[in-house]
């Protein structure tokens, strides 16, 4: 059900929003860990360290397509709040006819750039077929992934954020039951956990797809909605396109760390996958909030609402403190029993290496928090560089320390690699929202 962030409770209403969203999240991380989960206990290390190792390079897609999802429904939740539902539909259309091209251009590049970048990443010779596999299958099948992130970010753009979470987590049993079967059952091995992830992320995008047609008539489109406007296409791309970059940038970082993690061998690159995965899943909490408050930032902007924008980043900022600390206590405590879920028994380097880089991140989450609301709430309000600009700080900062430190300190060092991002990162949008946020006010008085 639609449903606008405009008015009432702020906080009752990002809450409302956020928990199915941290539940759908959580079954997001799902996907892929339970692909990594069966791997690494039904073939092996080395089949783990070939998902870990191809891990950046999906992650990599996966963020390209959820920032030019949530770009180009900046403008449709703006428009939602602005009660403008003709333009509303018209940003629906233009959105997808913009992402199916985004699709086919990320699907024949990656074919083009898959050698070199996987022989750039140090992938020891031993996971190299594995890994590319796995890479080119989700490639292939990037219009499930596109659609799905682009349906779920219009019915959120609407204040809807259930709806997509019900058919993830029926997607994610789908995905569970398809890997078990076959990897299992017909011996595909690493291909198997990746045609397992398509055909799950594209029955969820189907699912969703016609439940919109089913029960939201205002998002029912029309042939007028279809006609090209070149002007309204560049004011989704302005958006779009540096998210799209912003998200990318944030691979790009994965892949340069795994890159780097490569070069310790297999035992260090599956050790880093399963800590990674373990951090992710603590950390959906603040991550949805994240995005929560990129759907109130925008229908409140579209409003013209901005004191509710301000009241709203306060009150994330300390509830999503809160959920940083707790996570931290968590993996502190309970990591270990965590990381023996990925792998088998009897191999306590693969755990050595895992419980490092979580300790090193631990202290750090506060100021990632901080991250995701700043960065969500410029988002919200349409001003695409500053997140991006934000993302370029990241990488350099995260590139720079994991190469700086790896050379003395090995492992350890890519360990700090992050967290050093995240101060870095932090403090930038700190300052740049608080700019933002008092400029348009003065616009608009």
């Amino acid at each position: 059900m639609q449903k606008s962030m405009t008015s009432g409770n702020s906080l009752k209403l990002l809450l409302t929003f956020m928990i199915p969203l941290i539940i759908g999240n959580i079954f997001q991380q799902m996907y892929s860990i339970s692909d990594i989960i069966i791997v690494g206990r039904t073939i092996g290390v080395n089949a783990l360290a070939s998902v870990g190792a191809a891990a950046p390079i999906f992650m990599l897609l996966v963020l390209i397509t959820m920032g030019m999802s949530n770009g180009y429904t900046v403008l449709t939740g703006q428009f939602f709040g602005a009660g403008d539902f003709n333009n509303m539909r018209r940003s629906v259309a233009m959105g997808l006819r913009l992402c199916i091209i985004a699709v086919l251009f990320m699907a024949v590049s990656m074919h083009i750039i898959i050698d070199p970048l996987l022989t750039m990443m140090n992938l020891p010779e031993i996971l190299y077929q594995d890994s590319r596999s796995y890479i080119l299958i989700v490639a292939e099948g990037l219009w499930a992934m596109m659609a799905y992130n682009f349906f779920s970010a219009v019915l959120r753009s609407l204040g809807d954020s259930k709806t997509p979470v019900a058919f993830l987590i029926f997607a994610t049993i789908i995905n569970v039951g398809l890997a078990l079967l076959f990897i299992l059952k017909f011996g595909l091995g690493v291909p198997g956990s990746a045609y397992a992830l398509v055909l799950a992320q594209g029955l969820s995008a189907f699912l969703c797809a016609i439940y919109m047609w089913k029960h939201f008539p205002v998002l029912r489109l029309q042939k007028s909605d279809w006609k090209w406007d070149r002007q309204f296409a560049i004011a989704h791309l302005k958006i779009g396109l540096p998210m799209a970059g912003q998200f990318s940038v944030l691979g790009i970082g994965i892949l340069l760390i795994q890159s780097i993690t490569n070069s310790f061998g297999p035992t260090a690159i599956a050790g880093f996958t399963a800590a990674i995965r373990v951090e992710q899943l603590a950390l959906q909490p603040m991550a949805s909030f994240g995005i929560a408050m990129a759907a109130f930032s925008a229908q409140n902007y579209g409003a013209r609402q901005f004191q509710r924008i301000r009241d709203a980043v306060k009150k994330c900022s300390l509830i999503a403190m809160t959920f940083a600390f707790s996570a931290g206590i968590l993996i502190f405590f309970f990591s270990e029993n965590v990381i023996g879920i990925f792998i088998e028994e009897g191999n306590p380097d693969v755990v050595r290496h895992a419980l490092l880089y979580l300790n090193c991140s631990v202290p750090f989450y506060f100021f990632l928090s901080q991250m995701f609301i700043y960065r969500s709430a410029v988002q919200g309000m349409g001003v695409a560089m500053v997140p991006l600009a934000s993302s370029v700080i990241e990488l350099s900062m995260r590139t720079g320390v994991a190469k700086f430190l790896a050379a003395d300190w090995g492992f350890r060092g890519v360990c700090y690699a992050s967290p050093v991002a995240w101060v870095a990162g932090s403090i930038f949008l700190f300052f740049a929202y608080r700019y933002f946020i008092s400029l348009f006010e003065r616009l608009n008085r």
